[in-house]
């Protein structure tokens, strides 16, 4: 089977791998799309990033959707041929996280296409992939396209559940890539009732107002677009941080209202933060890191439609062209999010 296989920065190769056996409890999949995600685009364009490095070659890839192809033994629920999204976390299951129910702190996770640990967690982006039952959530009625975006969705759910009661908030999101996109969409399901998006680039913000913000800033044209928010000591109750930016953060900052809620997703490295303003306004920053139970949760929306993915998918390229994908997904002025096709 062909894999799309990282070396180093700007290595990147489709490579003949082996097949993984199918043991009791799995299943294997054949291949039908895969998004190019943040992470991908961080391998490489730069062999990492903060101190995550490339250390070995690694199989890219975590945003997929497959068809079944064999079922092990003990699997029931999913039949032959059918379309599912496949979540790429893999919890243990027994750490202490996992048995608090705080699965995507798991002390042994097995996420795929991750160099945090060593040897590295290899990527789903091959032709062929064995996977538990237990990460194939049928999709039945969405098109491989949708079903592979349930886990960028499943991201921006995750935050939405963490920032707590959103009916009737007010909602700031900054740095409009899929991520940020994906959290107007979350947060106006949830019941946002305003919501402001910032970003640099025009493409991605037209985007935004598509799938539903209210008002779109482009922070580059116009650096100060926030200021009005900021008077009286704030306007927004909730903050979507998606771009890892420290400029971004400080400007979300300025424009919370006292006991905001700022959603920190975007993962830029470390910053200095406007400790004087978060104290004084008794702001609650909170982490918001991959997902779990909101992976299921996501391919459901998007089969009920109640959330619409399909203006986020830009392009589609073949698995011959892969390395098109990753450098059309590194122009954000031109894509959102690029997808191989792998069948």
């Amino acid at each position: 089977m062909r894999a799309i296989v990282i070396h180093a920065a700007r290595d990147l190769r489709i490579e003949d791998h082996a097949a993984d056996p199918v043991g009791a409890g799995q299943v294997r999949l054949r291949l039908a799309t895969g998004g190019v995600c943040g992470s991908d685009l961080h391998y490489y364009n730069h062999g990492g990033f903060g101190a995550i490095r490339l250390k070995q070659p690694m199989i890219l890839g975590h945003e997929v959707s497959a068809h079944v192809e064999e079922l092990g033994a003990g699997v029931t629920g999913l039949t032959l041929g059918q379309l599912v999204a496949v979540s790429p976390s893999r919890p243990c299951g027994a750490c202490r996280f996992c048995t608090e129910g705080l699965q995507n702190q798991c002390l042994n996770m097995r996420f795929y296409g991750s160099a945090m640990p060593f040897p590295h967690i290899q990527g789903a982006f091959r032709e062929v992939l064995v996977a538990d039952a237990s990460q194939c959530i049928p999709a039945d009625g969405l098109t491989a396209g949708q079903a592979a975006m349930a886990e960028p969705l499943a991201v921006a759910l995750h935050a939405t559940a963490r920032a707590g009661q959103m009916l009737g908030r007010r909602v700031l999101v900054t740095g409009c890539g899929p991520i940020g996109v994906l959290a107007i969409l979350a947060a106006r399901r949830a019941g946002a009732a305003e919501i402001v998006a910032t970003d640099l680039s025009d493409f991605t913000l037209a985007i935004a107002r598509k799938v539903g913000a209210d008002r779109t800033l482009n922070i580059a044209t116009e650096p100060d677009g926030l200021t009005d928010y900021t008077a009286d000591k704030g306007y927004f109750d909730v903050l979507y941080e998606c771009s890892g930016a420290a400029p971004a953060l400080a400007a979300g900052i300025a424009a919370l209202r006292p006991r905001g809620v700022i959603l920190q997703l975007g993962l830029g490295g470390d910053m200095t933060l406007p400790i004087m303003a978060i104290t004084a306004k008794e702001l609650e920053l909170r982490g918001s890191f991959r997902f779990h139970s909101e992976f299921a949760t996501g391919v459901a929306l998007m089969q009920k439609g109640l959330i619409d993915v399909k203006p986020l998918i830009t392009h589609t390229v073949s698995l011959d062209k892969a390395e098109t994908a990753f450098k059309l997904a590194s122009d954000r002025s031109s894509a959102m999010k690029v997808q191989i096709a792998f069948s």
